[in-house]
């Protein structure tokens, strides 16, 4: 097979990714949502310590990690905001203890204390719907998933992040009506 030589100025092929259309209050809540079904879960074992579980935030990239420990089943969540907020400082108080001695087992949320959007709702929702969800709860994260059903447990198949959310409509979220219950916020995404 024949060969050849450089010459100056030779250059490396670049893809050519077309950037995604712009997003508004009005686009389809789905191009909010982070497809794990696309994107690999970033996650982390409860029995971490809170300097690990920051150290993988930042290595992913992330403001929250599930916390597995049997994959591909979830037991949790742990957020940059629970690592650094009132619960590890309470713990330590309590317990008398060091901060590095507190695991991620000991800040996170379990899944049975999460509110969780269904996948179905989502689909027909806009990001108006999101922030507004987003906003009423003082949430951070949503995570999205499918019902449980005949062919198997419920399943987490996404996440819709405050922060991604504000990056991809390049403003931050506009204060919107606040629901005062779940089933308000149910009613807003039907």
């Amino acid at each position: 097979m024949p060969t050849f030589r450089f010459t100056d100025g030779a250059c490396i092929a670049q893809t050519q990714v077309s950037p995604p259309p712009p997003v508004t209050l009005d686009s389809a809540a789905l191009s909010v949502m982070t497809d794990l079904t696309e994107v690999r879960a970033a996650a982390i074992s409860a029995d971490l310590s809170l300097a690990q579980a920051e150290q993988a935030m930042i290595h992913h990239g992330v403001r929250m990690l599930f916390v597995m420990d049997r994959t591909p089943c979830v037991d949790g969540i742990v957020t940059l905001d629970m690592l650094h907020g009132d619960k590890p400082i309470k713990i330590v108080q309590e317990r008398h203890v060091r901060r590095t001695d507190l695991s991620v087992a000991d800040v996170m949320s379990k899944l049975s204390e999460l509110d969780v959007l269904d996948l179905a709702a989502i689909a027909r929702a806009t990001v108006r719907d999101v922030a507004a969800v987003l906003q009423s709860f003082g949430m951070r994260h949503l995570l999205v998933a499918e019902a449980a059903g005949p062919r198997g447990p419920a399943r987490i198949c996404g996440v819709i992040s405050h922060t991604q959310v504000e990056r991809q409509l390049d403003a931050p979220l506009p204060a919107l009506p606040v629901a005062r219950t779940f089933a308000e916020i149910e009613l807003a995404l039907a």
